[in-house]
């Protein structure tokens, strides 16, 4: 069978061949009822355009390499999904590369991905005890833009989050609803995460007159065990805590062991002893199916993915783009747990 040519589907639509073009590649200035024409020729015939082949005409690509390296991430995931989903609907396509170090295979990714004409590089950054980029990604010699969960210190385009807006929104409720002793769980001493929001933790805190003690924050490795054993001891120690701000999900999990062994249980009524309330983070769909649902910060992965993938086609349009440096703050969700 005949392989159907973009000259088929101009004598079918009646058109020119550059209006086809125009039409396939969403460019100029052309009719919605010469577009239908077109699209119906195209749905008649059953042409199929060759994107690879007009990129490489035109020298322009609708390939984004994405790096992410670790998987065990719940908001790296978020992220990813949500770029995917964004640069499809723009009509972009994603590689995915996940490479096991940052320096062999980070560069073999990167060649990789200029070997298959990606256009720009979207890098999903994990390590929270850095403010630094990989040397491989800083070199970069495609337009990069970087996702982060904390402030890194880099001339780059960069999309984070806002580590201490969130926990200062977080305490700030705390406080309005009546506690007044508030501490902080989980994230080792070099997890700029942790100190990002602890400086929001205390800098609240101070806004409202309130004591700040280095002893409420126990830094812990990851893991339910650790963050359960450091809210046990820290309850234990000082019966006047009704509130705690865990670090991560697993801080929360942890957490919610730690309360029940130090006989008090999870609960938003500050006038009854007992009861610790939690805030965490972010969503925790696998916690919330139990009783009670918790209240978090959202870490506004979805939105971050979009606008990576917006700063990304930005960049490719305009080269000479200055770096830009978005923070996007989270929202607090309300539920039962605090």
């Amino acid at each position: 069978m005949k392989k159907v040519s973009i000259i088929d589907v101009a004598k079918q639509a009646g058109v020119s061949v550059s209006t086809v073009s125009l039409v396939l590649r969403q460019k100029g200035k052309i009719s919605d009822a010469t577009i239908s024409k077109v699209r119906a020729a195209i749905d008649a015939l059953g042409y199929v355009h060759n994107v690879a082949a007009a990129n490489l005409r035109s020298n322009t690509s609708n390939l984004i390499g994405l790096i992410l390296r670790d998987f065990s991430d719940s908001f790296s995931i978020k992220v990813m999904a949500s770029i995917v989903q964004y640069l499809e609907q723009e009509g972009y396509m994603v590689f995915l590369g996940q490479p096991a170090d940052e320096d062999e295979h980070l560069e073999r990714c990167l060649l990789s991905f200029q070997q298959q004409g990606v256009a720009g590089v979207i890098y999903l950054a994990s390590d929270p005890t850095t403010k630094h980029l990989p040397e491989k990604i800083r070199h970069c010699p495609l337009p990069l833009v970087v996702v982060s969960q904390s402030l890194m210190e880099e001339n780059c385009n960069l999309v984070m989050r806002d580590n201490r807006q969130a926990a200062s929104l977080a305490t700030r409720y705390l406080i309005e609803r009546g506690h007044r002793s508030i501490a902080y769980i989980g994230g080792d001493e070099n997890d700029r995460i942790r100190q990002q929001r602890l400086a929001g933790f205390y800098g609240a805190l101070k806004q409202y007159g309130l004591v700040m003690r280095d002893e409420s924050t126990p830094a812990c490795s990851g893991g339910t065990y650790a963050a359960g054993n450091a809210a046990r001891q820290l309850l234990e120690s000082n019966n006047n805590i009704t509130a705690l701000l865990c670090h991560s999900p697993d801080a929360m999990i942890g957490c919610i062991s730690g309360i029940h062994q130090a006989g008090r249980t999870v609960g938003k009524d500050v006038f009854l002893a007992q009861q610790v309330a939690l805030v965490g983070f972010e969503d925790m769909l696998h916690v919330n199916l139990t009783s009670p649902s918790f209240t978090y910060v959202s870490s506004a992965s979805e939105e971050n993915g979009r606008q990576a993938g917006s700063l990304m086609i930005r960049r490719l349009k305009d080269p000479e783009l200055q770096f830009q440096r978005i923070t996007l703050s989270g929202e607090l969700v309300i539920r039962e747990s605090a």
